[in-house]
């Protein structure tokens, strides 16, 4: 790996920081991809070798990610915030071609609200299903927040009331903004909560948004998922790659339903358009496929997702250990109960005045930026993706330590 490139640590939240060696790698194929003496921003996407790739691409995500015959994966553009729109039509066409009698009384679409993005979920969900659906609200974690405000928590499972027979369950496995996450450890109180599930063994329509959380682990009960959806961006690649997971059930002809009353879905965002099509029924994002495929070629030199788990576990918790220690001291302050704090977006506050703008303004003179919170919340923001590195870690923790001590002398 080159050392000469005046590069600083990115904590961003995205697009985020992608491994050194990939971005080096990628250069040589923006020139001549795989010896075709066409770089890959210009190489047709109906090649065979740009299908060969993407053949490939999508058997390294199957096999890192156990995925079953049952599903299917797709690759498309718009970001998490296009399959918003996207799960919703296609999961109302679904419902309606079991269901081709229901009202909109009875065709209800549960949503489990823990943080900006699933709360603009539910807001989108309603802006595309007034007088065709129901959307309901399973449970809204700022109910449970030490303000009554906050997104700081995932609620405690007796308050999960999901919907008898819903046409889509959705919730948001991680969210970036807040620095909130369902726990890894299934038997958390913050691990979501799967036996409270409608409908044992059927096929449930239970929908997740992994954005920002793809790739750094295994998915739990993946199988029992209907669509699995994450835009590109935090782990894996570059802006402008949205990867689906779909079960089979799911993928429908949503012209029958349109027939029959669902609302029309637009042939870019049908899941049967890109099943049918391979991901090609247009033009996809071939740059950042192809960028992806070498972040899942690396993954999987370096012991795949198990190797990906450890280290993001490791990275976390000692970056949650120098916030409390902080806490303790009155410096920093959480911004997220225990138990339900995200492993890729660790946030929390700086105290005193003018402390975070000192604490930003140090952090980029040591030559580490995209600290700062979201603009919706404020304070600061630890984005740790796969791509950060123990030792990144280790420099911002010594930083922290280091603005600790300062806080203290002058107090």
């Amino acid at each position: 790996m080159s050392s000469d490139h005046a590069r600083v640590v990115n904590f961003g939240a995205g697009p985020s920081a992608l491994p050194l060696s990939v971005l080096e790698e990628a250069q040589k194929g923006l020139v001549n991809f795989n010896g075709t003496g066409i770089g890959i921003a210009e190489l047709s996407h109906r090649s065979k070798e740009f299908q060969a790739f993407l053949d490939h691409f999508e058997q390294n995500i199957r096999t890192q990610l156990d995925v079953p015959p049952t599903h299917r994966i797709l690759f498309t553009q718009g970001g998490g915030t296009g399959q918003f729109a996207a799960v919703v039509l296609n999961l109302l066409a679904r419902h309606r071609l079991l269901h081709p009698t229901a009202t909109a009384e009875e065709t209800v679409l549960d949503y489990v609200v823990t943080g900006s993005w699933s709360k603009k979920a539910a807001e989108e969900a309603r802006r595309l299903t007034g007088g065709v659906a129901t959307v309901r609200t399973v449970v809204d974690s700022r109910v449970y927040s030490k303000d009554g405000k906050a997104f700081d928590n995932i609620p405690p499972h007796a308050e999960f009331a999901f919907s008898p027979a819903p046409a889509l369950i959705y919730y948001c496995e991680n969210e970036t903004v807040d620095g909130v996450e369902f726990s890894h450890d299934a038997h958390s109180p913050a691990a979501f909560p799967f036996a409270r599930l409608p409908q044992p063994g059927a096929l449930v329509p239970l929908v997740a948004d992994y954005s920002s959380s793809f790739m750094c682990r295994p998915i739990p009960r993946l199988a029992d998922h209907a669509v699995i959806y994450a835009g590109a961006q935090k782990n894996i690649g570059p802006a402008g790659l949205t990867i689906l997971i779909v079960r089979q059930d799911c993928i429908v002809d949503v012209d029958a339903a349109a027939k029959l009353g669902a609302p029309p879905v637009p042939l870019t965002l049908s899941y049967k358009t890109l099943a049918d099509s391979g991901s090609l029924h247009n033009t996809p994002a071939v740059l950042p496929i192809y960028m992806a495929g070498l972040v899942l070629e690396r993954m999987k030199a370096h012991g795949g997702l198990p190797h990906y788990e450890e280290l993001n576990r490791r990275k976390a918790q000692k970056l949650y250990a120098v916030v409390h220690e902080g806490e303790q001291k009155g410096v920093f302050r959480r911004k997220v109960q225990q138990g339900s704090e995200s492993w890729m977006n660790a946030v929390f506050e700086v105290l005193g005045e003018g402390a975070e703008k000192r604490f930003l303004e140090g952090a980029e003179k040591e030559g580490m930026k995209g600290l700062k919170g979201h603009r919706s919340v404020g304070g600061i923001r630890v984005s740790l993706y796969n791509a950060i590195t123990d030792q990144e870690v280790d420099k911002l923790i010594a930083y922290m330590t280091q603005f600790m001590g300062e806080a203290e002398k002058s107090s």
